[in-house]
């Protein structure tokens, strides 16, 4: 019997990643902050990347659905056997990389390290690593950016954004996101090499985000404002609360084009993504 261990397992893309694991058969090992119960085949330890007890001495897999660069240091000291490892990482590491932002700055070069840091630990252990890299995640209302966009149009009955706001966005489904770590593991091309993992439809950023306003009862209205009005709005947002993190690159991205090459992981493991075709209770928290 095969064995995994899965870190983020509780989270949205390892929900649907154990689903796979226990299809195919497999015995888990599932890392989660809260206590759960055990099922069978199923072997639930608390804990997070800083801390868990009961860790297995020897798995197949381990996969890593949390922040890279925790995993990066918590597999450089540990002791488990592995061969294979699937990592996520985010395609934040190219598109924060030149931020005028320091702090997105700095979330592209921990990604960055952190990548380099799984590699060099599974050269050494003579282990086979992959890093996934998605795009904006949705799905399972626990992403940071659609999920919130649906809360705040949901409160103000009405969402505004900058007129022009028409840069290119591929949103990735979060099953499609665990379907493609299950196939990468089992697929040799995959060893040693990293993927970019967009969504299977490109769109404007106006446009994904009317699609989500659309699926809200009443569906709130999308107002699109010069940026110096913009601006004000944003201010006065952020003032009451509502609008913390949301940042001058951010906004300017929304301009730009952010598009991935699904081609190497749909000719490597089959990845196949769908079409942005959001539902209501994509966005309603469980």
């Amino acid at each position: 019997m095969r064995r995994a261990l899965v870190f983020g397992a509780s989270g949205q893309i390892g929900v649907p990643l154990l689903d796979h694991l226990d299809d195919a058969g497999w015995q888990v090992y599932a890392v989660s902050r809260d206590e759960r119960n055990d099922m069978p085949g199923l072997y639930w330890l608390r804990g997070d990347l800083n801390h868990v007890e009961g860790l297995p001495r020897e798995v197949d897999t381990i996969f890593s659905l949390g922040p890279l660069d925790q995993f990066a240091r918590w597999y450089d000291a540990s002791k488990i056997a592995a061969e294979r490892v699937i990592a996520f990482g985010s395609t934040s590491i190219d598109v924060k990389r030149g931020s005028a932002d320091a702090g997105e700055r700095d979330v592209a070069a921990r990604l960055r390290q952190g990548e380099q840091g799984v590699f060099e630990t599974a050269a050494e252990r003579n282990a086979a690593a992959t890093i996934l890299r998605p795009t904006l995640i949705y799905g399972s209302a626990r992403d940071r950016t659609l999920t919130r966009i649906a809360d705040l149009a949901k409160r103000w009955n009405r969402f505004v954004l900058p007129r022009g706001a028409n840069g290119l966005r591929q949103p990735v489904h979060a099953h499609d996101l665990a379907a493609a770590a299950f196939a990468a593991n089992a697929a040799d091309a995959t060893h040693g090499k990293i993927y970019a993992l967009p969504g299977g439809e490109t769109l404007p950023y106006r446009d994904m985000v009317a699609r989500v306003l659309a699926t809200l009862d009443p569906s709130p209205q999308l107002i699109e404002l010069p940026s110096p009005l913009f601006n004000v709005a944003l201010l006065g947002a952020k003032a009451a609360g509502y609008a913390t993190g949301f940042g001058e690159a951010a906004v300017r991205r929304m301009r730009s084009d952010l598009v991935f090459d699904a081609q190497p992981a749909m000719r490597d493991f089959g990845y196949a993504p769908r079409l942005f075709q959001p539902t209501a209770g994509m966005f309603e928290p469980r």
